[in-house]
């Protein structure tokens, strides 16, 4: 079947659509958006996992993980047999790992995967005798997708981490959407590029889009080469001067750089409510060193932040008016804006956009709010850590 015919459609829709829709005023580039995608919230690994695994147990044709993370703890297992189980039943499955991020990843747990059928790619193996081997370009995203048509992405990775605590799991909280349509396909066009990239090998798409299952319209944004690596930055970009009522962030590792800054900093003096969700303890102290830099420029500026009580907030989501939403695996730091490959889905629909608002805002009501006052009063220790470490913040 020839895709670009089957997409044609959607992308035609796309484009009148946001003729006629005002929302679509906060998008940068509104004619990139595809319609007819049905969304899924996701929160949390106890949300995240079952819907995953349902959906590679339902796959006839393929299915392609693409994860920073990859552990053999009991989390990994479970999607080790479902894969292994697919694999077995004929369809092509592709996994592709970071080397970095799954460093810790069992020889046994990568034999089982391959003796059963599993197409595996390490991303940029750590040493320089291996086959593209590197150091900086790492492979954040979090992609799966099944048959072509349903598709999953967010901040979540495959350990039990993000499992839930009365599984045995960290309970770290994130989020994840399940996509259903158009919007499927340009994240398998995603992780078809790396595989190709990697491998020198391709492989044609298994969409075969019938009818449109839902409403949303869609953007999948992704940091992919050199020239392209500004492409989510500048949408958060538009959409936050867009902003007329509210900008609300939850970020794992908040680093924002001048220009993202200097774009929240207007939207306080237009009167824009800009409030900002971070971990109270992090995986990487030293990137939580380097966030907690910035926090006086932000609160004297009236930003408002909130610190979450715990286990780790490893989201990255953001919300503008109620009205244009973001998940995915982008952080506001350096790392993602210039070394990492990423991918964002940007959503243009009130009502999903107003889950994920309800979300944020509920976790911040869960949360302490940091103040000026009392955040002037941290020790002078905490203050060389902040500064040497946000001197290092490219490196982080």
């Amino acid at each position: 079947m020839n895709i670009r015919k089957s997409v044609f459609p959607f992308r035609r829709l796309s484009e009148l659509l946001w003729r006629a829709i005002p929302e679509t005023g906060y998008c940068e580039a509104p004619a990139e958006f595809s319609s007819g995608n049905r969304l899924t919230l996701l929160v949390d690994g106890k949300e995240a996992y079952p819907s995953m695994l349902e959906a590679i147990a339902s796959a006839r044709r393929s299915v392609n993980l693409e994860t920073y993370i990859l552990r053999s703890d009991r989390t990994g297992r479970r999607f080790a047999e479902a894969l292994t189980e697919k694999a077995r039943a004929g369809a092509a499955v592709r996994v592709i790992y970071d080397s970095i991020g799954s460093f810790d990843l069992a020889a046994d747990y990568v034999s089982f995967l391959r003796n059963a059928g599993v197409q595996l790619l390490e991303y940029r193996p750590l040493a320089p005798w291996q086959r593209r081997w590197g150091w900086s370009r790492r492979d954040h995203r979090k992609i799966l997708v099944v048959d072509g048509t349903t598709a999953f992405t967010g901040g979540i990775n495959i350990t039990d981490d993000y499992a839930d605590p009365s599984e045995g799991g960290g309970g770290w909280h994130d989020a994840h959407v399940r996509i259903e349509g158009p919007a499927a396909y340009e994240l398998e066009r995603l992780f078809r590029s790396v595989w190709y990239r990697e491998t020198g090998r391709w492989f044609q798409s298994e969409a075969d889009f019938k009818r449109a299952p839902g409403k949303s319209l869609v953007r999948v944004v992704a940091n992919e080469e050199f020239l392209h690596r500004h492409r989510i930055r500048s949408a958060y970009l538009h959409a936050i001067h867009k902003a007329k009522r509210c900008v609300y962030i939850a970020n794992a590792y908040f680093v924002p750089d001048s220009g993202i800054r200097r774009a929240l900093y207007r939207a306080l003096r237009r009167g824009v409510d800009v409030r900002v969700l971070v971990p109270s303890i992090s995986d990487v102290p030293a990137a939580a060193y380097a966030s907690r830099y910035l926090f006086e420029s932000h609160l004297r500026r009236g930003l408002r932040l909130f610190a979450w009580p715990g286990p780790m907030l490893h989201a990255k989501i953001a919300v503008v008016d109620g009205v244009w939403s973001v998940v995915g695996s982008y952080n506001m730091d350096s790392r993602s804006w210039w070394h990492n490959l990423e991918a964002n889905i940007h959503v243009v629909e009130r009502e999903f956009s107003a889950r994920l608002e309800v979300l944020v805002v509920r976790d911040m009501e869960r949360s302490r709010e940091i103040t000026l006052p009392r955040w002037r009063l941290r020790p002078p220790s905490e203050r060389l850590f902040e500064g040497v470490f946000h001197l290092l913040r490219y490196w982080l």
